[in-house]
């Protein structure tokens, strides 16, 4: 029983997010929907008041000699030179220093620490790490969406010893907010600078959907060091076991069980999962959407 209620929390969890996500990003729609069709093309000036062009030479134009060179092999991974020009340029001060590029999901969810079209970067700094799991942690989108959360633990009076009323409210909003925050901070900036390792995501954006599934949920027990080598992802399982660890300190008296403790882990763990797959596979879908407004932007002009 307790199984299927955590469960379903997470479902809800999900879908709170896509629709607090679809809700934000209604003005963005409207806005672009709204945007001023492009100004017609000239039209071409008269011929007759046009100047004759220069009378070609009669000399017959002299073909190129053949080269004696054997054309060079196309190389299936990119030379360090493509890579590094296919960088998007991030906008803000911080996706520039790490190389990562914030393209909101449905415009609005945070996609902190991802990192586009390169194969390898520079590790990134101490400071730098504990940047993007601050501005993940309070990004204005986490604000609306833990409220929903701690309504809905309003609702189903969960814990029942905080009772109802705002100051109860409250309560579960800290709780709420304290688990997003120390799992974000332990798995993207104390134990990736602890143990040096990179807590980016690298984009796949290859393959088949269930190989890039595959890595997508993969990277949560495979890391990259600061070094470039991969191995364990001890900062994911290690941190989010800890913020688990340390939600007794505010969660209810009746909420300190073992069961709890573990359904918060696998909680994150998951989150995490999904946080991933969205980061994947999003922007082949941002792509699609562009590609469609565009189409629907030259059938209306």
């Amino acid at each position: 029983m307790e199984r299927e209620s955590r469960l379903r929390n997470f479902l809800i969890r999900i879908f709170l997010s896509f629709a607090i996500a679809s809700l934000f990003s209604l003005p963005s729609v409207a806005q672009q929907s709204d945007a001023p069709a492009p100004a017609p093309a000239a039209a071409p000036s008269d011929p007759a008041t046009q100047k004759p062009d220069a009378p070609a030479s009669d000399a017959p134009a002299q073909a190129p000699a053949p080269s004696t060179q054997p054309a060079p092999k196309k190389s299936d991974a990119p030379a360090a030179e493509d890579t590094k020009l296919a960088v998007p340029q991030g906008k803000t001060k911080l996706e520039q220093e790490t190389g990562t590029v914030n393209d909101r999901i449905l415009t609005v969810m945070p996609n902190y620490g991802t990192v586009e079209n390169a194969h390898t970067l520079p590790p990134i700094s101490t400071g730098q790490k504990y940047r993007l799991a601050t501005a993940s942690v309070f990004d204005y989108f986490a604000f609306p969406f833990i409220g929903a959360l701690a309504a809905i633990d309003q609702a189903n009076n969960s814990p029942a010893s905080w009772g109802q009323g705002w100051g109860a409210y409250g309560q579960r909003y800290g709780a709420s907010f304290a688990d997003n925050g120390i799992g974000t901070y332990m798995t993207t900036a104390i134990f990736p600078s602890m143990l040096h390792e990179d807590p980016r995501y690298y984009w796949l954006g290859h393959g088949s959907v269930s190989h890039r599934t595959f890595y997508a949920l993969g990277r949560l027990f495979v890391a990259r060091t600061d070094s470039g080598e991969k191995r364990f992802n001890y900062s994911e399982n290690i941190g989010n076991a800890v913020a688990a660890g340390l939600s007794n300190v505010y969660h209810a008296p009746e909420d300190r069980t073992l069961g709890r403790n573990l359904g918060t882990y696998a909680m994150l763990d998951m989150w995490d999962g999904v946080s991933n797959l969205m980061k994947e596979f999003w922007p082949d879908v941002h792509r699609k959407m562009k590609h469609k407004h565009k189409t629907d932007d030259a059938a209306h002009n």
